[in-house]
């Protein structure tokens, strides 16, 4: 059996790990607040852009734009949504398994995979695979920006446009809620066909420029806020996964001091048997 110092020396080290991960969960639980907001003010804005593409299509159902059309798939791009920290549970690696069973199915037909990663975890897990990365982004933050991931986006959308790319898709982590984060995949190109249910009655409007102008910058607009929306969802996701996690290991850290004080307690009370025993035998011995 270790000796009292050594025991003590240990609960004081499991105490001081206690410490930073509840300092942990603290902190993502007060980011994951504030990235639920900012996910929450995201959604709309991407729903209402797809609604006025709606309008656009309808407008002008003669012309086609190659974001709108369908063609042969030799080529896939996928963009995954890591995160650049870990202490994040099985956030990162469930990501990369649906990106993986994602990129094995087109594989499967013959089609060329390429990637974009976001995320500095991302970026070191794929890039040993050995698959071509076209394009990539880490540091940003808890707070992402849409002017950070426009040039990154920018490419892919130009690899499509010149028909290195035939599909693209969007790997992130859906925010269910605080204990549920899945990874889920995403079309973003070709753009699958608009609900023009209940349109027709209002999509009488005036344009300046001409409608086709417009529709060319909202769809690339209209991708970058799902790229957008998805990496604000992947930090809300991330915080709750960090915090569920940084909250396990604090429970578990209490668990192994409460062992160790245990351990501790008959340590000392054997020290002490011994003594008294000693102490004995020597009065004896007088």
């Amino acid at each position: 059996m270790p000796g009292t110092k050594e025991i003590r020396s240990k609960i004081a080290s499991v105490k001081s790990t206690q410490k930073i991960t509840k300092a942990m969960q603290m902190v993502a639980t007060s980011k994951m607040r504030r990235a639920q907001e900012r996910m929450r003010l995201a959604r709309p804005y991407a729903q209402k852009m797809r609604n006025v593409i709606g309008h656009l299509t309808e407008a002008n159902p003669d012309y086609r734009h190659p974001f709108l059309v369908t063609r042969e798939t030799k080529s896939v791009g996928i963009i995954v949504i890591s995160t650049d920290r870990g202490l994040a549970g099985g956030l990162n690696a469930h990501i990369f398994k649906q990106t993986l069973l994602l990129m094995r199915d087109w594989q499967a037909r013959g089609a060329q995979v390429s990637l974009c990663i976001i995320g500095s975890k991302g970026l070191a897990f794929f890039r040993r695979l050995g698959v071509p990365i076209l394009a990539n982004v880490s540091g940003l933050g808890d707070r992402p920006h849409v002017k950070d991931l426009i040039g990154t986006v920018k490419v892919m959308l130009d690899a499509y446009s010149s028909g290195e790319l035939d599909r693209l898709f969007l790997v992130n982590a859906q925010f269910l809620n605080t204990m549920t984060q899945k990874p889920t995949t995403e079309q973003l190109l070709p753009i699958e066909a608009m609900d023009t249910e209940g349109l027709a009655e209002h999509w009488d409007y005036i344009y300046e420029p001409e409608a086709k102008v417009i529709l060319e910058g909202l769809l690339i607009r209209y991708i970058e806020s799902h790229v957008y929306r998805a990496a604000v969802e992947n930090v809300a996701s991330e915080m709750a996964a960090r915090m569920v996690a940084m909250k396990a290991a604090s429970d578990n850290a209490g668990k192994l001091i409460g062992e160790l004080q245990l351990i501790y307690n008959k340590a000392r009370q054997a020290a002490i048997t011994k003594e008294l025993s000693e102490i004995v035998r020597g009065a004896a011995a007088v």
